[in-house]
């Protein structure tokens, strides 16, 4: 007997679950259907963004341009933050379909999607297809995964082949029915997390790490370690993950040093990226990233620990937790926090969620559904009747009202999409149709995510490089593609790949210092050397914020204003 048939929609509930009939296989497919059109709706619609947006893509643009797959460069100058599987892709779709939007989004977008297809399949391999369904809703219809899933970065991959990871070794310890089949589950456990620190460095492997540890010394059961298969997962593992560092180490000597020294310890460590942060840094932005489920996840999440089926041997529910919690005590200790660090809790997060969904009584889903839609329509009819008053707070010389005040429509769209969807889902949950309540609630959730996202382009004019070039392209014909560009005292991420090439720094060499120090020619140390080759140049152009400007124009530095925004000015020598 293949062992998913063993799985039916009764198993691994708690004695006191409630009975629910298996989702309508066409809710699923209508779902699945609008899922995907929501999900991929949006990715060409949008400008690029300064910082993250416009680094990555800019990577994979001079990865694809230059066919040095070995050495990423940012800016023409070597970049060895993060590792090379990202830049790959991006580069790859770049070379296969063009420099888009959409392609040097493409990779975390799908990588996003196909995290809510697996979390599904293992729910499915776990407790059938209500906790499959019910897991996938629950990670698509995330606030968090949602909205990271779109921009990118490089979170949404990671957490994809962690959530890869964590689900092949839940599917390995929980219904393989014999040693080889664990072992052919392992094994893709072992690679999903060689392809997670190809992603991003050592955190792929090191937290999955630790989530066993503390799972095994909670449960006080040590025999999880002798299933994963450590010394075959090692060797796969290490076949996959270190040809790429060997090579670039030997092509690049100091890339071992920066990469593995600075990048993990140091930052992990200190305070020196400058994103320091309180201990409780993470806490709101998991709850507000894991809605629309906060209610239900934080009113059974102690019944998920004590309900959770240890048959045979191993509690899945408490290794996610487990998984989840590492993950955020982790990143909480760090002395580098950025939003989006936490995500990889979510798949796990999600099966969790899941778990719940199935678990709890109409009566309490009724009532923990009720908070959300009135926290939505409260959300709604505040911003309805003070957007020009909460928008004039967040509006400064950098940022004018305008641009604010034409987002604020789109979020009210958004809220009124979180809204109707939270009531049609209290809808259907009074007519036993938890199934359509939970896709409908979860595909509202992405629909809100998707707008938030889309009218985030109102604010581009501050944002991004783009509408100032085009602007400039517009009124004085293109730039000169021979001609020198400088940025001076500052770097805008978008620029480079606006652009179509790199640009020269002055004085500011940032996240950008180690590749500088190894090849100093590629930028310029002071800003009085940059003022000898300026002087001595018939054709270049500069991007300086507007008080270097002005300051540049009391020296008498020859400039002719191209154009300005609020954050930059470009400027021309002849």
């Amino acid at each position: 007997m293949h062992p998913i048939s063993i799985h039916h929609d009764t198993a691994t509930r708690g004695p006191h679950a409630a009975p629910s009939a298996p989702p309508s296989r066409n809710v699923v497919i209508a779902a699945l259907i609008a899922f995907t059109l929501i999900w991929f709706c949006n990715l060409d619609s949008r400008r690029l963004v300064h910082p993250d947006e416009g680094r990555y893509a800019e990577i994979a643009r001079e990865m694809a341009q230059t066919g040095d797959w070995l050495t990423p460069r940012l800016n023409g100058i070597k970049y060895f933050e993060k590792p090379a599987l990202q830049y790959w892709i991006s580069a790859a779709a770049i070379n296969a379909f063009g420099l888009h939007h959409w392609t040097v989004r493409l990779w975390p977008a799908l990588a996003g999607w196909l995290g809510v297809l697996f979390i599904g399949y293992t729910g499915w391999r776990l407790g059938g297809s209500t906790l499959g369904a019910f897991a996938a809703a629950a990670l698509g219809g995330s606030v968090w995964w949602a909205l990271n899933a779109h921009v990118l970065t490089l979170d949404a991959a990671l957490s994809f082949w962690m959530g890869l990871g964590l689900g092949c070794l839940l599917i390995a310890q929980t219904t393989a029915a014999d040693e080889r089949a664990r072992l052919r589950w392992m094994m893709g456990a072992w690679a999903a997390l060689a392809l997670a620190v190809l992603s991003k460095g050592l955190i792929g492997v090191v937290l999955p790490g630790g989530a066993v540890v503390v799972y095994m010394l909670v449960q006080r059961d040590g025999s999880l370690l002798k299933r994963l298969h450590v010394v075959a997962g090692a060797c796969v593992f290490l076949a996959i993950a270190t040809p790429w560092f060997v090579a670039v180490s030997l092509r690049n000597p100091e890339f071992f040093d920066f990469f593995f020294i600075h990048e993990h310890f140091t930052r992990f460590l200190t305070h020196e990226a400058r994103r320091e942060a309180a201990w409780w840094f993470f806490l709101p932005i998991l709850a507000v990233g894991i809605l629309p489920w906060l209610p239900l996840f934080a009113w059974m999440l102690k019944r998920s620990w004590t309900e959770a089926d240890p048959s045979p041997g191993f509690a899945w529910q408490r290794f996610a937790l487990a998984w989840s919690a590492v993950i955020l005590v982790f990143f909480s200790a760090s002395g580098s926090k950025l939003p989006s660090y936490i995500l990889p809790m979510f798949p796990a997060l999600a099966l969790v969620i899941a778990w719940q969904l199935r678990a709890a009584s109409d009566t309490l889903l009724i009532r923990l559904s009720l908070p959300l839609i009135a926290l939505c329509g409260a959300a709604w009819i505040a911003l309805l009747f003070g957007a020009d008053a909460i928008a004039a707070r967040f509006a400064g010389a950098q940022q004018p009202l305008a641009p604010l005040l034409a987002y604020a429509s789109w979020i009210q769209w958004a809220l009124c999409a979180a809204f109707a969807g939270s009531a049609a889902g209290l809808w259907a949950l009074r007519r036993g149709r938890r199934d359509a309540a939970v896709m409908l609630i979860a595909l509202s959730s992405l629909t809100a995510a998707q707008l938030v996202l889309s009218g985030h382009d109102t604010l581009a004019e501050s944002r991004s490089s783009q509408p100032l070039l085009a602007r400039i392209a517009s009124q004085n014909g293109a730039f000169a593609e021979g001609a020198a560009f400088y940025t001076v005292r500052m770097y805008d991420q978008t620029l480079p790949y606006y652009l179509g090439r790199s640009v020269i720094q002055v004085e500011h060499p940032d996240e950008l210092a180690m590749g500088i120090a190894s090849e100093p020619n590629k930028a310029i140390a002071t800003v009085a050397l940059w003022r000898d080759r300026w002087q001595q140049s018939k054709d270049a152009y500069a991007m300086m914020q507007p008080d270097e400007y002005d300051a540049l124009q009391r020296d008498g530095v020859p400039m002719r204003e191209l154009g300005r925004d609020t954050r930059r000015v470009i400027v021309s020598r002849y």
